[in-house]
């Protein structure tokens, strides 16, 4: 195609330029259309960007009506996609193409399930994310009056859903398409938290307890009042009437088995996860003998560092005693938990700059997660806003500040904090070169597999001086490979829920409670877990190809620049990215 575009410009400059010039404006202004009318239908993903246009709005994700526009969104933009030819884009826009492709057809696949039937569980379901920003504290916004009256106006729409949920579980129940007993035990607290009827301390009343300082005393109180008749006739009663469904009629028909392949269309439904999640078309049997063979390999490298600090037992006697080393428990106070966090940053600063010449602007924080979800709450980041005035936020639950093992620590900044999700996370929303669709998109296989990979930069980073900490890097690592197994056992080989909880505390020194809580993670989101391995090994993959061919010419941070400036990826297209960088790098 380049010689024919050679000819042609020969010909006659000016019409092909401005041919070019109008394709990729058109494109351009489709890929726009794309963005604005996302944000329409998905008001949440609006606000959580930092653009406060739909604030007030929550339009029922579960009702035909919308599933409906959401079927009609990605069908249409999948046939203007189909009117751009390749040769006539860069290649920049050719992978943004590639990416909308993937994009649509893996969410026009989705409509072919039944998972709306539990739309609720313990990790993963809106009513969460609605608590987390019901708090005041997260990205929906409480500083002006208009502020507070976007959210009650958003606060109706989340009503309705909540309608929904429950007329959709009970379509689950007469489907067969249920939760496992187990999770619905999770579920129950989650929901009778919010039936408290003393105000003063339930969590959607909070915004309340903290108006800005500039609210004029007829604002506050009728603000106040306001807020009192939502929360007390409307929010409550409708807890309690999913709270009282639940723990009756629904946990009646609870499943027993764990996995997904016991619902109707189950095998279809994990095979379409497992593309979902880790962007490649690995079968499940293909995963599960991978996730042994990473058992069996980073169980040598434990075996190691047990040797490095004199224990003589056997391993799994080890991860006993790493678990319950009371010289690892060193807090009383969940700000001492926090400090440390902030302490591993400090000393990882002066290397940094070896590593990566590419830093974000949006700000950064450490904070613990917020109560009502601490319980069954995986550290974990919240990104920041598009334009960087809200910070990316580490979260960190600390139910027990006295029991708080610090052996992971330095891994888990790595990977949930800097420079994992928030560096990768933010360079992506602060790029020039981006369309705007591309700064929110998430693929696990690419985001997670980022952040794990960067769980082993740790001694390039002047970290794991500790053999614990060293040993926590690699329990991590093996945290991530035991998914491999646990994930597709329960959901393609039959495995009870205590057979995954007993083949995790066989291999790894989690203790039994955060394994248990994992199992059931696994459980409520069947294959999601496999993504952080897959693109863990796959970045690790291409680095060490680089390494090999580049030889003196490899440059770790033009590595770096290359696998984050694409923003996030299906597996395959970055491999391309990769595959071509070094060629031209020769």
């Amino acid at each position: 195609m380049l010689c024919i575009a050679l000819v042609m410009s020969c010909k006659n400059d000016v019409p092909e330029k401005e041919t070019t010039l109008n394709v990729s404006e058109q494109f351009n202004d489709m890929l726009e259309e794309y963005y604005e009318e996302g944000l329409q239908l998905s008001p949440l993903q609006a606000t959580f960007a930092g653009d406060n246009r739909y604030n007030d709005q929550f339009p029922d994700p579960l009702a035909d009506e919308t599933l409906a526009k959401f079927k009609e969104y990605f069908q249409k933009y999948k046939e203007k996609l189909a009117s751009f030819n390749d040769e006539d884009l860069s290649e920049s826009e050719q992978m943004t193409k590639a990416i909308l492709s993937w994009e649509c057809d893996i969410n026009l696949n989705e409509f072919n399930f039944d998972s709306n039937l539990t739309p609720i569980d313990q990790m993963w379901s809106l009513n969460l994310v609605i608590g987390q920003l019901a708090s005041g504290a997260s990205a929906q916004p409480f500083k002006t009056v208009e502020d507070y009256k976007n959210w009650l106006a958003r606060l109706d729409g989340y009503l309705k859903w909540m309608a929904s949920v429950k007329s959709n579980m009970a379509k689950g129940i007469e489907k067969g398409y249920v939760l496992p007993k187990s999770l619905i035990t999770k579920v129950i607290p989650q929901l009778s938290a919010m039936t408290n009827e003393n105000l003063d301390q339930h969590l959607f009343f909070s915004p309340v307890k903290n108006f800005p300082d500039d609210f004029s005393e007829e604002d506050k109180k009728e603000l106040t009042e306001a807020y009192t008749a939502m929360v007390s006739e409307k929010i409550i009663p409708a807890y309690k009437d999913l709270h009282q469904f639940v723990t009756t009629e629904y946990m009646a028909a609870g499943r027993e088995s764990s996995g997904i392949a016991d619902v109707p269309n189950g095998d279809a439904y994990y095979k379409h996860q497992i593309k979902k999640y880790t962007t490649t078309s690995m079968t499940a049997d293909e995963i599960h003998q991978l996730g042994l063979s990473e058992v069996s390999r980073i169980s040598s490298e434990m075996e190691k560092v047990k040797e490095q600090v004199g224990y003589k037992g056997d391993l799994k006697s080890f991860f006993d005693y790493v678990r319950n080393n009371k010289e690892l428990m060193p807090f009383s106070e969940p700000q001492q938990v926090v400090d440390n966090f902030n302490t591993i940053h400090e000393r990882m600063k002066p290397q940094i700059e070896a590593l990566f010449d590419l830093k974000p602007k949006t700000p950064f924080e450490v904070r613990r997660t917020e109560a009502f979800r601490e319980n069954s709450a995986s550290a974990e980041y919240s990104q920041g806003s598009l334009d960087g005035t809200r910070p990316g936020i580490f979260y960190v639950p600390i139910p027990n500040a006295s029991t708080y093992n610090t052996y992971s620590d330095e891994s888990l900044f790595l990977h949930e904090a800097i420079p994992g999700h928030h560096y990768q996370i933010s360079l992506t929303q602060e790029s020039d070169e981006l369309p705007e669709f591309r700064k929110t998109l998430w693929y696990s296989g690419y985001g997670e597999g980022w952040a794990l990979y960067c769980e082993s930069l740790g001694k390039e980073l002047g970290l794991y001086t500790d053999p614990y900490q060293y040993f926590g890097m690699l329990g991590a690592e093996m945290h991530r490979a035991i998914r491999l197994v646990v994930d597709t056992g329960l959901h393609s080989k039959g495995w009870t829920r205590e057979q995954a909880i007993q083949y995790s505390l066989d291999n790894e020194a989690e203790s039994e409670a955060s394994i248990i809580s994992e199992i059931e993670r696994y459980m409520a989101n069947p294959g999601q877990a496999l993504s952080y391995k897959i693109g863990q090994l796959k970045i690790r993959e291409l680095r060490t190809k680089a390494e090999n061919i580049l030889g003196d010419k490899f440059d770790i941070r033009q590595f770096h620049n290359q696998v984050l400036e694409t923003g996030c990826v299906p597996l395959a297209l970055l491999e391309d990215k990769i595959n071509t960088w070094i060629s031209e790098s020769k």
